[in-house]
C-alpha cells in the first residue's frame, strides 16, 4: 500500500486500508465513516479520504479515539469493506461458473472514478469508471489497463478580461489511492515500448477499485528523455504525435503491462479506439 497517510491512533489504525480502496467511493458505509471525522475538512478536500487524514488535526484524531459514534462506524465499514473483498459468492460466478478464471482486459485512455483520483476528463472516463465498479459488485473477473496522468486533464479558469484559460495541476502520487505494480516476483513492474527509433519505459502503477485492479502506465521515469517523460503527463494534450504515442502506448505497453504483473486474459476490450494498437501487439504475441 501507499503509505501517503499518517499513522492513525490503534482504534481505528485499519482506516488507512478502506482510504486506498476507491470501493469507499460508492458505499454508502464507507462515505460515512470519512465523512464523520471532519465535515468541514471532507467538504474543503473534495470528499478525498487521503489528503483529509494527511491534514486532519492531531487533537482531532486523538478525540475520534474516544469517540463512541465514530467508532461504531468505523467497525461497520470496516466490517463492510472486508465483506465485500472476501465474497466468494457473485452474480457472474453463479450465471457464468465456467468463464469465472476466464479474465477479461478492458483498456481506455480514462477512467472517472473519483475526484479524488483524476484520469478522466468527461463522459468515457466515467462510463469506463461506472464498468469497474460494476464489474467489480457482480464479480466479473475484469483487469483495467490505462494511463497515470501526473498532470491530469486540465481545469477551466477565467482571467480578468473574460478569456477561458486552462490550468494543469500537478498529480501527487502518494496523495492518492495508488501503488506501485509488481511482477508476480515480487520485483517493481515495468515495460519498454518501442517509439521510432528509441525505446520508452513505462512504470505501471495500481489502483484497487473494489475487486478490480486498475494498471496505469508512466513514462515519467529517469530512463526516458524529458520529452518522452511528458507523454502521459496529460490526458488527450499536446499534439498529432504525442497522441499517437499515447495511444501506441497504451496499446502494445498495455497488454506488455498485463503481462508483467503475470494477467493472461482471455478477452481483450477497448474502450474506443485509444487503445486500439493492443490488437497489433497480441498479433505479434500470436506468430512470434
Amino acid at each position: 500500500m501507499n503509505q501517503s497517510t499518517r499513522t492513525l491512533p490503534a482504534e481505528f489504525r485499519n482506516l488507512s486500508e478502506l482510504a486506498h480502496n476507491v470501493w469507499w467511493s460508492w458505499s454508502p458505509e464507507g462515505r460515512a465513516v470519512f465523512s464523520y471525522i471532519d465535515p468541514t475538512l471532507w467538504r474543503l478536500t473534495y470528499h478525498d479520504p487521503i489528503k483529509q487524514l494527511q491534514r486532519i488535526a492531531s487533537n482531532r484524531l486523538e478525540a475520534l479515539g474516544q469517540d463512541t459514534e465514530f467508532l461504531r462506524l468505523y467497525r461497520e465499514a470496516m466490517n463492510a469493506f472486508h465483506a465485500y473483498m472476501e465474497a466468494k459468492d457473485h452474480w457472474f460466478g453463479r450465471t457464468y461458473p465456467q468463464w469465472q478464471d476466464r479474465t477479461i482486459a478492458y483498456f481506455s485512455a480514462e477512467f472517472g472514478l473519483h475526484r479524488s483520483v483524476p484520469l478522466y476528463s468527461g463522459g468515457l472516463g466515467i462510463l469506463a469508471g461506472d464498468h469497474l465498479k460494476e464489474a467489480s459488485d457482480l464479480g466479473v473477473p475484469l483487469v483495467a489497463v490505462g494511463f497515470m496522468y501526473n498532470q491530469a486533464y486540465f481545469r477551466q479558469v477565467v482571467d480578468s478580461n473574460g478569456w477561458q484559460e486552462a490550468v494543469y495541476d500537478s498529480v501527487d502520487p502518494m496523495m492518492m489511492p495508488i501503488e506501485l505494480a509488481r511482477t508476480p516476483e515480487g520485483e517493481l513492474a515495468k515495460v519498454h515500448v518501442q517509439l521510432g527509433s528509441r525505446m520508452v519505459t513505462c512504470v505501471i502503477w495500481q489502483v484497487q477499485v473494489g475487486r478490480v485492479s486498475l494498471y496505469l502506465l508512466d513514462t515519467d521515469s529517469p530512463e526516458n528523455s524529458p520529452e518522452d517523460r511528458h507523454l502521459t503527463a496529460r490526458l488527450y494534450g499536446g499534439d498529432h504525435r504525442t497522441r499517437l504515442c499515447q495511444e501506441l502506448l497504451l496499446g502494445i505497453g498495455g497488454v506488455r503491462a498485463l503481462r508483467a504483473v503475470g494477467r493472461d486474459p482471455h478477452v481483450w476490450h477497448a474502450n474506443e479506439g485509444h487503445p486500439a494498437f493492443f490488437l497489433v501487439e497480441r498479433m505479434r504475441e500470436h506468430f512470434q
